[in-house]
């Protein structure tokens, strides 16, 4: 996972990074040229100095020779033996040379020598003190560039804010938008800038998206009560019919299995549209509903679906269950993990249990896989040796209805024999 910081972050630390490396940058170029061109100054003036001396004990033999800038020394082969013992065998040159005086101190001097006509002069120049002051232009760049540094981070600091208040006043009002629950133009707040553009591309995008949304409700509401009409005159019919007393006990039958599948319809209806709004909402007049007895419902209206299978169905209630939801979406969710058990399982039994806080459906079918346990939750994905023109959406269904109530559903395979407990745990 790419690490995410903040943009204003961002600029502040690019910002004090370019100002650190600048003013570093800066800082070793002047240290560098200074040194070069002190020492090519420093060591031209002490040779050319030591050429002048020579040249004026050539000339003039009986009169001290000295040094135009520095003080040294003039010998002749001869007398050679009077220069200390380490400048002695020194070709001509300028040489580096370390020293320690009458009090101790140690000396770091620059030592010119030069050999010529029988003539040696030495002048010696103490370097200590221009080592000083490199020292104290080293600290003072050092200083200069902590405080670029902390210069740069504060201008960085400033206009961070002063660049990113726009996007933090954007994100400021979307967020009250959605405390409010309701949109406003942003556009009209910010200047005609990338800022004001993004309000504006966002008011866009809002706008299109408040259209498609309420699109989409009243098309789930007309639909609701356009499919209740039809569904409500069924149920209406069949209880007519239902009271006939010439009819047979087949006819009957099927009058009940059609009264079965009106009432899932209207249940279903319900259920979609609430997931359609995200709308949570508890059963009429207070009451609680109870999850056996739901269960056992929706077990006699999936009986017929077991045909001629040797198959059994059970309810096993160890302990009562009640929940603050609709009847018709516990409905909805218990018809889809029933009737996939009834429908998969070939032979065996189906055991609906309900204990504490939970419910679960279990089977003898051919089972799942443990990594399909999950995947099988998606739209679109069906079971392995699925048959029938199902579109795979049942189980998304069921997932969305739970996750809307604070339910948590899913399918495990069973460890003791073949077959999958499909659970769901109330919240």
């Amino acid at each position: 996972m790419r690490s995410r910081r903040k943009l204003r972050f961002r600029l502040v630390v690019s910002f004090a990074l370019f100002g650190f490396g600048l003013s570093a940058l800066f800082a070793i170029a002047a240290l560098n040229i200074r040194g070069r061109v002190e020492d090519q100054l420093v060591n031209a003036s002490l040779l050319d100095d030591a050429r002048w001396a020579n040249q004026q004990a050539h000339e003039h033999p009986g009169t001290p020779s000295g040094s135009r800038l520095l003080t040294g020394t003039v010998l002749s082969d001869r007398t050679l033996y009077k220069a200390p013992l380490s400048w002695q065998n020194l070709p001509n040159g300028v040489h580096d040379i370390f020293e320690t005086d009458e009090e101790g101190q140690r000396h770091h001097y620059k030592l010119a020598v030069y050999h010529e006509n029988g003539i040696i002069s030495f002048i010696r120049y103490d370097v200590s003190r221009e080592e000083l002051g490199k020292q104290q232009l080293l600290v003072s760049v050092i200083g200069a560039v902590f405080l670029f540094g902390l210069l740069s981070l504060a201008l960085g600091l400033w206009l961070s804010r002063k660049v990113l208040k726009p996007v933090s006043d954007l994100a400021r009002r979307l967020r009250d938008f959605r405390k409010n629950g309701k949109a406003e133009l942003l556009a009209p707040h910010f200047a005609d800038d990338e800022v004001g553009e993004l309000a504006l591309a966002l008011d866009e995008y809002a706008q299109r998206l408040t259209a498609m949304v309420e699109r989409d409700r009243e098309f789930n509401s007309d639909v609701s009560h356009e499919l209740r009409t039809p569904l409500a005159v069924i149920a209406s019919t069949t209880e007519l019919l239902q009271g006939s007393p010439d009819l047979t006990d087949k006819l009957r039958e099927r009058l009940k299995r059609i009264e079965r599948a009106s009432r899932q319809a209207t249940e279903l209806i319900e259920a979609l549209l609430l997931l359609s709004r995200a709308e949570r909402r508890g059963p009429t007049r207070g009451e609680t509903t109870d999850v056996a007895k739901v269960a056992a419902d929706v077990i006699e209206s999936q009986r017929p679906q077991m045909r001629d299978k040797p198959l059994g169905v059970e309810l096993t209630v160890k302990q009562s269950v009640s929940i603050n939801a609709p009847a018709s979406v516990l409905s909805v969710a218990l018809t889809n993990l029933i009737g996939n058990a009834i429908k998969y399982t070939m032979e065996g039994m189906v055991t609906v249990e309900v204990s504490a806080n939970r419910i679960e459906v279990i089977d003898t079918g051919p089972g799942i896989k443990p990594e399909d346990a999950e995947r099988l939750f998606q739209r679109g994905v069906r079971g392995e040796g699925a048959g029938g023109s199902g579109a795979g959406l049942g189980l998304a269904i069921v997932r969305r209805l739970c996750e809307l109530y604070g339910w948590d559903v899913s399918m495990r395979p069973r460890t003791d024999s073949n077959g999958a407990i499909a659970s769901i745990v109330f919240g």
